[in-house]
């Protein structure tokens, strides 16, 4: 099954992703040198500026200064850049794939990672010398380099109990003995697994890298997830009840019969896997900014949609929405963005279709889907591509 899947990988020529799976994978790091031959940097460093200036854009400005790290959040003021000085520096702009399609195709090599556990693409800019510090991650990450080359050292595995300095917004650690150390040139791949110490340092002016990040829910998160879920859901006139009650023989102990009855009435549900599947199917496509409006100016009306399928207008994902499906008994139902798309057959076999690529041509589309592509439009999840 997921062989049939991989075409993407073509763009990674070499790397075996059964290998990569059974060996590295949440186990160890792996360095590929540029598979792709001729690299192409998808971004100019003075767009990941302008981004790092727009409201609704995530970015970190990260300083340097006589051992003393620097924090500021975006945006930035549009004259920031030009009043830095000397100490080195480095800018982090989050989910630039949301925004530049050519930055939203460094995913597509690595879609034999399930679509929910994809995060976003983190984009950085340093010059030389800047860096973020020696850290480490709780999820796995692929780092591209794109511009210039950066010096990698990675170091022991870290846990909850590992010692990081005192600064408010930045998890450094406060020791890091490197075990391996490699430069990055533009177009190799560094893979990173999860709590792996790293510390990544720019050698030249104009370095760029670019992180394809990947999300990890904590068991915590799950837990206050689903339990809120089923608390909008539950009955609050249901009571505990004792019509069998037998006479105390100690008024302060509480019986084990009694224990029994409220433990089932505390986690009646909580077992429910097919209930679960619903939250989490919207719980894993949440929107990471549900700020951004991408609808259209003009809503798509009945016939507009059987109009452009039957020109060839082929439909391509927003980069910014999430897609992931999860199959039932006479379909599937469909995840985007949180909301939930209930599609029998033939309409399932379109939203597996949606699923699995950025990009549908028409002559994939079943008259059945018109409906749910409308639908699709006009929440910006989906768009016909311009010709």
């Amino acid at each position: 099954m997921m062989h049939a899947t991989l075409s993407t990988l073509a763009r990674l020529p070499g790397f075996d992703v059964d290998t990569f799976v059974r060996d590295h994978w949440q186990r160890k790091p792996l360095l590929i040198r540029n598979p792709w031959g001729q690299w192409n940097n998808p971004l100019e460093p003075d767009e990941l500026a302008g981004l790092a200036c727009e409201p609704q854009v995530e970015s970190r400005l990260i300083t340097l200064e006589s051992q003393d790290w620097n924090l500021e959040n975006g945006p930035l003021p549009e004259d920031r850049f030009s009043r830095l000085g000397r100490a080195p520096w480095t800018l982090l702009v989050q989910a630039v794939d949301h925004y530049v399609p050519e930055v939203a195709a460094l995913v597509e090599p690595f879609r034999f990672i399930p679509n929910w556990r994809i995060d976003d693409v983190m984009v950085s800019y340093a010059v030389a010398g800047g860096g973020v510090g020696a850290h480490f991650d709780q999820y796995d990450v692929f780092l591209i380099q794109g511009l210039g080359t950066r010096r990698w050292q990675l170091g022991e595995l870290c846990d909850g109990d590992t010692p990081l300095l005192a600064h408010d917004g930045l998890r450094l650690l406060a020791e890091f003995e490197p075990v391996e150390d490699w430069v990055l040139e533009p177009g190799d791949i560094l893979y990173v697994p999860p709590r792996v110490a790293h510390k990544g340092v720019a050698l030249s002016d104009d370095c760029m890298t670019y992180s394809v990040g990947f999300r990890a829910p904590s068991r915590c998160e799950l837990i206050a997830g689903w339990s809120d879920n089923m608390l909008d859901e539950i009955d609050e006139d249901r009571r505990y009840t004792d019509a069998t009650l037998d006479p105390a023989a100690n008024p302060g102990e509480i019986p084990a019969e009694a224990l029994a009855r409220l433990h089932a009435l505390a986690t009646e549900g909580l077992h429910d896997s097919a209930g679960f599947a619903r939250w989490f199917g919207g719980y894993a496509t949440a929107p990471k900014n549900p700020e951004i409006d991408w609808r259209p100016e003009e809503p798509f009306a009945d016939g507009e949609v059987a109009d452009a399928l039957a020109q060839g207008a082929a439909l391509i994902r927003n980069p910014a929405s999430r897609f992931a499906f999860v199959r039932e008994a006479d379909g599937v139902t469909l995840f985007v963005d949180g909301e939930v798309y209930p599609c029998a057959r033939p309409t399932a076999r379109f939203a597996e279709t949606l699923c699995a690529a950025p990009t549908v041509q028409a002559d994939a589309v079943d008259s059945a889907a018109h409906d749910l592509i409308r639908d699709l439009l006009n929440t910006g999840a989906l768009a016909f591509e311009e010709t």
